[in-house]
């Protein structure tokens, strides 16, 4: 009898505000148990997905999957990068920007099936200041409403946008100082986002043309804007259009330095960390494998 694979599903509990009680029994109905060997483990702590992640290389596990949003699949991503295990990838968060780029089913039991064909697909990955980042990396408001929305009661969509409107009431543009592939920019910008793939979520397109395994990084500056432009500027981000807007310029590169006032806030895959006044960031070409 041909052995079947091991793989563990990661589980985070609270990811886009969605229960997940019923997740375990879904998986025993649709996969396929003669291919393979269901474990399931809950995050119940920061960075614990990661540390699950370590523990399945040490354990021989063929694949973990993680269960939430881009938060969860970059602490697994980052534990399992440089191996050649897969990650495979059950959609479950607010924004789910990296599973709308591969095509990965936001409905469960799609998704699981997904995981049934074990195709897999090398990606890129990147990283600002010893962080890895698979998605998306910015400075400026989005990383301002990332770090308002950590503490927001309210998960999902709407409590990001409600996060957005308390974040804009208030928020200036500020001066960069950028060096993109050994080129010297000086630039106002009211945010500033490092594109690994072309969307944050929500098929909001900020980097239209990016590309996640063509060993390029997207450097997305926004520029000051009137606020009446605001509906318009939305409007390219779910239009796809965003690259064609005159306050938006994409300058793509491999290796980056961006230096802004002070420290503050960087969203990694819409995860705040608190970053100094100099970030250096970097790709790696088709350095993960991801069932798609």
């Amino acid at each position: 009898m041909r052995k079947r694979k091991r793989i563990l599903f990661v589980i985070n509990p609270i990811s886009g505000g969605k229960k997940k009680t019923a997740f375990n029994k879904q998986v025993l109905e649709v996969l396929d148990l003669e291919k393979f060997d269901p474990t399931f483990k809950i995050t119940d702590h920061p960075n614990h997905a990661y540390e699950l992640g370590k523990s399945a290389i040490l354990e021989g596990y063929d694949a973990v999957v993680a269960v939430g949003g881009d938060g969860t699949i970059n602490e697994l991503g980052s534990a399992i990068l440089g191996t050649d295990m897969p990650l495979g990838i059950v959609p479950e968060g607010s924004g789910n920007g990296l599973a709308l780029y591969l095509g990965i089913p936001l409905n469960e039991s799609a998704a699981i099936r997904r995981i049934n064909r074990f195709d897999t697909v090398e990606v890129d990955t990147g990283e600002i200041n010893g962080r890895n980042f698979f998605n998306i990396a910015g400075l400026g408001f989005d990383a301002s409403v990332s770090d308002h929305f950590a503490t927001e009661t309210i998960r999902g969509p709407i409590g990001y946008l409600r996060s957005a409107i308390n974040v804009l009431s208030n928020f200036k543009p500020s001066i960069y100082r950028l060096v993109i592939d050994g080129k010297e920019y000086r630039k106002e910008a009211f945010m500033i986002s490092v594109a690994n793939s072309p969307q944050y979520g929500n098929n909001a397109y900020i980097a239209p043309q990016a590309s996640i395994n063509d060993g390029i990084l997207d450097v997305c500056i926004v520029k000051r804007f009137p606020l009446y432009l605001l509906p318009k500027m939305v409007f390219h981000l779910f239009n796809k259009s965003a690259d064609q807007s005159e306050y938006v310029e994409i300058i793509p590169g491999k290796k980056i330095e961006i230096v802004r006032d002070g420290k503050g806030p960087v969203h990694v895959d819409g995860e705040p960390v608190e970053m100094g006044e100099k970030l250096e960031i970097a790709i790696r070409h088709k350095s993960l494998k991801i069932i798609c």
